[in-house]
């Protein structure tokens, strides 16, 4: 604090100045405008880093994809999307692209560096939320949603290794790989077997739907520690969502049951969130009464988990991953660059 009384925000929070964000991307970056600190998370053809850009030595997060992986799973139309996608939204609640780049080998997207890690890991640690603690995430990832489907972005991968926590402790949604825009209905079958909706399994074509239903799973996971349908395998799982039988812990609160199961309604038609009121409904539900909605919005209310970071690039609220060797990066020869000419 100063002497006059005005607060000191330390260097981690600060908005990073140096590379503006979403919404007219910069370019002509590369990797040798960064550091390479350690991966924060692996996928299935890229992983993500933490990164130090070396003329501010700001922090960030960077989405490293292999490109002859991208086009040997079809996930070409993915990419571009999730780069597309992420380029034109801004909101508090979901993670911010900041530039987009390639070389011979890989696709990158820089991201901003969302200190308190995976929403999943505070989970697993604690079991499972309260009741007044899963509110609080829930009404933060509505709003997220909301916000989503008014540009008719249906975003698919709705989980707690998808939610990010900030220094404060805020919700931040990020992997936007199955996010797309629709302005009606899609056929893709794309996203996790735990959280798939009935009509994704059956082919029907899906759209906006599809995320009330994730968030019904979510709810259930954070109250109990675990998801409504699992098995061994997918299969197992998808005869369960279509069987769509629900078997509460005797710890749940009536209202969360209640809205659960409004969420988890097979009929899109009926389900909570796809009717008159849209998002409405769900803001309106008796178990969100008294959530301040504004408040929540402006990042006014307190976070029940405040992650421990002592300086911006803190990473320990992170899994450890063995790192790769350099090897990949900066090769010469690029025969899929014709894919990504967005980036």
């Amino acid at each position: 604090m100063l002497a006059d009384g005005t607060p000191i925000t330390p260097s981690y929070l600060l908005s990073p100045d140096s590379i503006p964000a979403t919404n007219g991307l910069r370019r002509g970056y590369s990797l040798a405008d960064f550091q390479f600190i350690r991966t924060l998370g692996t996928g299935t053809f890229g992983r993500v880093y933490l990164v130090r850009y070396r003329d501010t030595d700001q922090f960030y997060a960077m989405k490293m994809l292999k490109k002859v992986e991208v086009v040997r799973l079809k996930q070409v139309e993915h990419i571009n999307s999730e780069k597309s996608i992420l380029a034109e939204i801004d909101f508090p609640f979901i993670v911010n692209l900041l530039c987009t780049f390639q070389d011979d080998r890989n696709v990158y997207m820089l991201l901003e560096y969302v200190v308190g890690g995976e929403l999943f890991s505070h989970l697993r640690r604690a079991g499972r939320f309260s009741n007044d603690m899963t509110r609080f995430y829930a009404a933060e990832i509505v709003l997220a949603i909301e916000y989503l489907h008014e540009r008719d972005i249906i975003y698919r991968d709705l989980k707690p290794e998808n939610l990010l926590l900030d220094h404060f402790g805020h919700i931040k949604i990020t992997d936007f790989g199955f996010a797309k825009k629709v302005d009606d209905r899609t056929w893709t079958l794309c996203g996790t077997p735990e959280y798939l909706a009935p009509e994704i399994i059956q082919s029907k074509g899906h759209g906006k739907p599809v995320d009330w239903w994730a968030l019904g799973i979510l709810i259930f996971e954070m109250l109990a520690g675990y998801p409504p349908f699992f098995d061994d395998n997918p299969f197992g799982i998808y005869e369960k969502i279509l069987a769509g039988k629900l078997v509460f812990p005797a710890h749940f609160d009536v209202n969360a049951k209640d809205l659960i199961k409004r969420l988890l309604t097979a009929d899109r038609t009926k389900r909570l969130g796809n009717l008159k009121s849209g998002s409405e409904d769900i803001k309106k539900h008796r178990w969100f009464r008294g959530v301040d909605w504004n408040g929540l919005l402006m990042k006014g209310v307190g976070a029940p988990i405040v992650p421990i970071v002592a300086y911006a690039g803190d990473a320990r609220n992170f899994e450890m991953y063995p790192e790769l060797v350099d090897e990949e990066r900066g090769l010469t020869g690029d025969p899929f660059k014709h894919f990504f000419t967005d980036f």
